[in-house]
């Protein structure tokens, strides 16, 4: 039985929405991250989606969509790691007092 497209882009449309406002309006720096993989993962529905309903025997979606992760993986260990440097210093990962990079 195979999955319908619509409900792959509906379910991933869904996760989008709830990462683009998660993100908005987060002000903890841990949530936006995961907000930020939420968006990843709307995109991996939408890849796999989209490959098993133009090409079911070929795995090209499938490939693509470990490279995602891959790049998931590794944006959230150098992320958490940069959250972990700042509290350090500042004692707090609120995204308004993050203000190091302003002149």
């Amino acid at each position: 039985m195979h999955l319908q497209l619509e409900y792959c882009l509906l379910l991933a449309a869904a996760l989008f929405g709830i990462g683009i406002y998660g993100l908005v309006t987060s002000r903890n720096a841990v949530r936006v991250l995961m907000s930020i993989e939420l968006l990843f993962n709307a995109v991996n529905i939408n890849l796999m989606g989209f490959s098993n309903f133009l090409d079911p025997a070929g795995i090209k979606g499938q490939v693509f969509t470990v490279f995602v992760i891959t790049v998931a993986a590794a944006e959230a260990a150098v992320g958490l790691a940069i959250i972990l440097a700042i509290y350090r210093n500042r004692e707090t990962i609120d995204m308004e007092q993050f203000n190091l990079l302003k002149w």
